[in-house]
């Protein structure tokens, strides 16, 4: 009984297979005559339609550029690069520029806004402030130079600390700027 109705399944599969190929070599066979129509409408459109040939543009001509000015400074010249190159010795015109040529120390690496004060120490009349960037705290005294724009300590207190910077003004020349970090109160994991 069950392997009569496993046949009985398989034949109406087969059939349902059959009918369904049927079905779709039919649709192929009625589409055929709709393709030679639209062969031949293509065909005679080619044959009716005459090509447009536009006019191309003549090119421009190219005028080369010479360069008369032979005693003049060439705009590739060594001098005019090495302006270029070091705009701060050029800029000095005031009588203030900062000092390229001198050993950047390791506070100037950091930007002004990131260094922190967390603390002062006194030591024979001399004063060093402690300073914190990234988790380190280094000391710094009057004469130490801090930030990126040329900054040089010129005084440490209790509470803060002074800096005189330079920086290019809009028309490039350097001018002082006074700058202050004051005392960062801390607190303990306890919130203290």
């Amino acid at each position: 009984m069950i392997r009569q109705a496993s046949i009985r399944r398989r034949r109406s599969l087969g059939l349902g297979r059959r009918m369904i190929a049927a079905l779709g070599l039919s649709m192929l066979a009625a589409c055929s005559p709709e393709l030679h129509e639209i062969e031949s409408w293509m065909t005679s459109v080619r044959e009716n339609t005459e090509p447009e040939a536009g006019k191309i543009a003549e090119p421009k001509s190219f005028q080369p550029y010479r360069y008369d000015l032979i005693e003049a400074t060439g705009p590739f010249s060594p001098e005019k690069l090495a302006v270029m190159q070091d705009p701060m010795q050029v800029r000095a015109r005031g009588g203030i520029a900062p000092d390229v040529s001198r050993r950047r120390e390791l506070l100037e690496g950091f930007p002004l806004e990131q260094i922190q004060m967390v603390g002062s120490l006194r030591n024979n009349k001399v004063s060093a402030a402690l300073l914190k960037v990234d988790e380190t705290v280094y000391t710094a005294r009057d004469g130490t130079f801090a930030g990126q724009n040329y900054g040089r300590i010129t005084s440490v207190d209790e509470t803060e600390i002074r800096l005189r910077e330079l920086v290019q003004d809009a028309a490039g020349e350097w001018v002082e700027r006074e700058a202050t970090l004051r005392l960062q109160e801390t607190r303990d994991e306890t919130g203290r």
